[in-house]
């Protein structure tokens, strides 16, 4: 090894013993950072649907997808509806879950545990019937256009465990029609869909948006009519969890013309509720997938209209907030979502670490000057207590030994040769202090 380069790395472990007390407080710091502000989500989440073939279990496939491409990976909950979703979340069985406005009361869903990642859709109110089972005094004959011409039907008003049956409830109170002046059953979305088209039903209640296979299947199907709540206005000022929607003429089959005038229908909103224990990143994740999933327009939306700020019956999460109104952060449309997500949650904390740790920088050249020069400097304790004996010694034979010893250590110091000046310093006071003990004589 070569002279040059014994110096180049011996500078290097000095500066490494140096710095390094230094980067080991800022190694802590950010770690203790980094496990206070916890940046990067669980791999795994658990959401809330709904029954098969229904458009909460199809957009839980979409959110599945999407959140799968940043590896994380989605459970989807399959369940009874928007009631049981909001029970599930209740009892911390779902991370997240949609749930349908007016699912409960307004008392019950001011829950502290829970909170909004915005409204996602409109989801109308489809009260389909057979045209045969329709009364034929009604103007026209065999159309339904209010609750109140519901008597003597037998309907089916969803499963308990989804919103139906309580809106249903809620829309006939305010129609004052009697309950028991009705068939009601609650029975799950396919088999009552069978039992209807085999006219065991005649009359069959969802609340769902138009992605659903059933609502699609059923508005298609020759002898069903969809019932048009003409006092769709009224309603929605009465329930605040209302809008009220039109299924434009056309939109279904515009060559068959299906359906073949509009038709007013009433929509509670759907929200995505979510802990408030759940990690920010994954809420992020969720209202930017949403972004994609539900901007796009639809029969009952124009593009970008949802997901929207409107219409939360829960606070909204903040997270949410920035994401629907911002869209993709800045950083996330360059970088990995991981990447972008840690400097994005860490960026306070470390320029915070950066603020404490820069003025202790300052103490890392003087320590590497102290750590170099000390080589040198402990060998002048030893010359003045030496030059000191000289003063009072007979025999100066063996002091002159000890000097001549340490001239030999001096030699085999290694400083960088930046320092190189007070070596030989100390090598000349060595000399000049030799000289004095042989007064004046040369060695």
């Amino acid at each position: 090894m070569t002279q040059s380069i014994r110096y180049t790395l011996l500078s290097l472990r000095d500066l490494a013993v140096s710095v390094g007390p230094f980067l080991l407080l800022a190694i802590a710091l950010l770690v203790l950072a980094y496990n206070w502000l916890d940046p990067n989500p669980p791999k795994h989440v658990t959401l809330a649907t709904g029954p098969a073939q229904s458009a909460y279990a199809e957009f839980g496939k979409r959110y599945a997808q999407a959140l799968a491409k940043e590896g994380i990976t989605v459970e989807l909950l399959p369940s009874e509806g928007s009631a049981a979703n909001l029970q599930l979340l209740r009892e911390g069985k779902a991370d997240l879950g949609f749930v349908q406005g007016g699912t409960s009361e307004a008392g019950a869903l001011d829950d502290a545990d829970l909170e909004s990642l915005g409204s996602l859709f409109l989801e109308p109110v489809w009260l389909f019937y057979r045209e045969a089972a329709a009364p034929s005094d009604t103007t026209p004959p065999h159309t339904l256009e209010s609750l109140t011409q519901l008597p003597g039907l037998r309907i089916n008003v969803g499963t308990p465990g989804s919103g139906v049956p309580n809106l249903m409830n809620k829309l006939l109170d305010s129609n004052r029609v009697d309950p028991r002046t009705l068939t009601l059953s609650q029975q799950e979305q396919t088999p009552a869909t069978v039992a209807f088209l085999g006219g065991e039903l005649d009359a069959i209640v969802f609340a769902s948006a138009p992605e659903s296979s059933m609502v699609q299947m059923l508005l298609q199907t020759p002898g069903v009519k969809l019932m048009d709540f003409a006092q769709s206005e009224a309603y929605s000022r009465r329930f605040a969890f209302l809008s009220p929607a039109v299924l434009p003429r056309g939109v279904v089959d515009l060559a068959a013309n299906i359906p073949p005038r509009n038709v007013h229908l009433v929509a509670p909103t759907t929200t995505l509720l979510t802990r408030t224990s759940t990690h920010p990143a994954l809420l992020q994740l969720f209202a930017l997938a949403g972004n994609t999933i539900h901007g796009s327009a639809g029969w009952f939306k124009h593009a970008r209209e949802y997901p929207n700020v409107k219409n939360n019956e829960l606070p909204l999460a903040q997270e949410a907030e920035r994401s629907i109104q911002g869209g993709t952060p800045l950083l996330q449309r360059y970088l990995p979502f991981w990447v972008a997500n840690l400097v994005e949650r860490m960026w306070l904390a470390m320029g915070i670490i950066l603020a404490v740790l820069l003025p202790l920088s300052r103490v890392i050249p003087p320590l590497y000057a102290f750590r170099v020069r000390s080589r040198i400097f402990r060998w002048y304790a030893q010359l003045r207590e030496l030059e000191a004996r000289a003063e009072d010694a007979q025999d100066t034979a063996a002091l002159v030994d000890e000097l001549n010893q340490m001239d030999r250590h001096a030699e085999k110091i290694r400083v960088p040769l930046s320092y190189t000046d007070e070596l030989y310093a100390l090598r000349n006071n060595i000399q000049l202090v030799r000289k004095k003990l042989l007064g004046g004589v040369p060695r």
